[in-house]
Order: structure tokens, then sequence, then C-alpha cells
């Protein structure tokens, strides 16, 4: 039945999508659409509001920044978009799917093959190495050994760290953990990556390093990018950014799509 359920998904993330009897190109589709979303949480027998009715479309190849301060929904809908958790009412679009259609068996196989994750706290698997937490995504999508091997050196080398691929999370530095966490959140070659806080817990020079390198994602790659963020510095480099408060949606500023440079961003 699990396999029943996944080649149906296969078939919708296809180039061509069924919507109301008309078939649409991948193009025509944004990459990510929410619709009056709202997450409601009962804690001690009281209503929490998480979100209270967000509207939201990320075109492909976006590089959309999401800011707002503690408790303003910022992982709640990081949660709702890559289908951790289930809206209490709204719907959420991937790809032109309504991720309410997915069986919950699923959900895991969409979010290994669509979805990327990069965490503020990297969440690398401490026993293992740079290579074998890059390649470990691609165990669950049934890759081959030597595929999959050869795959995350050629990310690792990517990201800058050729030279540290049998290098555990120990041996490396805070920001060599958030190059090997950008490497695994690419391993299975997913339309969208989503961000949370990527330089939170990095110095200075190491996350505008970073953040060069998830631009360059974008630009070259034409990966969709949703970065959510305190840091005002990341702004500029942003397509746009939508400011979060108590769960709705503040402002929406667009911005120029730059690269700063070093200096550029430490003044910022």
């Amino acid at each position: 039945m699990v396999n029943k359920h996944i080649n149906y998904i296969r078939l919708l993330f296809e180039n061509k999508y069924a919507t109301e009897g008309v078939l649409r190109m991948e193009k025509d589709v944004p990459a990510v659409k929410v619709v009056d979303l709202h997450k409601i949480y009962r804690l001690r027998g009281e209503e929490v509001h998480a979100l209270r009715g967000i509207d939201l479309e990320v075109s492909r190849g976006e590089y959309l920044s999401i800011m707002g301060p503690s408790g303003s929904g910022k992982t709640t809908f990081f949660n709702m978009v890559g289908g951790i958790d289930r809206p209490t009412k709204g719907k959420v679009f991937i790809d032109g799917i309504d991720l309410s259609k997915i069986p919950s068996k699923s959900m895991a196989w969409l979010r290994c093959r669509k979805i990327g994750y990069i965490f503020q706290t990297f969440n690398l698997i401490p026993v293992l190495t740079a290579l074998e937490n890059v390649a470990l995504p691609m165990i669950f999508l049934g890759v081959p050994k030597d595929e999959r091997e050869k795959r995350a050196t050629e990310l690792l080398k990517m990201v800058g760290l050729g030279d540290r691929v049998n290098h555990r999370p120990s041996e490396l530095s805070g920001g060599q953990q958030q190059r090997v966490a950008i490497a695994r959140a690419l391993a299975n070659d997913p339309s969208l990556i989503l961000a949370d806080e990527p330089t939170g817990n990095l110095d200075l020079n190491t996350g505008f390093a970073i953040v060069q390198l998830l631009y360059r994602l974008k630009a070259e790659h034409g990966t969709t990018i949703i970065c959510a963020t305190h840091d005002l510095k990341m702004i500029d480099i942003s397509d746009r950014v939508v400011f979060l408060r108590d769960g709705m949606i503040e402002n929406i500023e667009r911005r120029r799509a730059l690269i700063l440079t070093a200096e550029e961003f430490e003044s910022g």
C-alpha cells in the first residue's frame, strides 16, 4: 500500500500537473503556496493561535526571507510548509500539490525528495563522518552505495569541504558543520530549501560565507529558498522579505537581489 502511495506521488510530481482537468506545466505553478493558513495548539486547556490566516505564494527560484520576533510563527510556518505538521485550517501546496491529499505514510518520501532542511543547530549525527551524514538521506531513496558516496563527495567539495569528508562533527568548526548540513540538505536534489536561522550560531565572517553559498544555490541552480532569520544583514540578498508578527503577515518587502561584499555585509 505504501508503494502504491509513493508511485502516486511520483506521478503527481512529474513535469505536468492535473488541476481541475487542465494540465499545467511545472513552470506555471508556484514552488510554495499557502492559503488561509491557521494553526492552533492546545496547551493546558488553552488555545494558542500560532498562525492566523496566512496567504503567500513563493515563486520558483525565489529567495524569500522570513523575519519576526520569537513567537511570531516562523517555526510553525516552516513545519506546515515542510509537511512536518498539519494546519488546523487552510491549505499548503508544494509544486501545485495539496499536501492534505498526500497520505501520512507517504509524506516522509515527499520531504526526503522535494525538500531540504538546514537547521540552526546543524543536527548532524555525531558518530558519522561528514561523508556519511551527507549520504544518509540518499539511503532512504534507495540510491546505491557507490552512487551516494560519489554524490556526497561532490557536494562536500561544492561547499568547500573536499578535504574534510572523513571528519566527524566534533572535528569540524561550527561553520564547517553548517556546510555539511547544507550539503546534506542538497543530497536528493530538492527543489525547495527551508533554512531555519542558518547563521544563528556562526560568527560574522562564517555567516557571510554561508549566506553567499545559499544565494549561489538560488542563482546557479534555481533552487527555491525560504530562510527564517533574525539577522538584518541577510535581507539584502533576498528577493522578498516577509515580516511575521503574532502569526500574521505584517508586511512584505521586495528587495533587490544582490550579493554583498564582506565589508558591506559587516556594516549593513
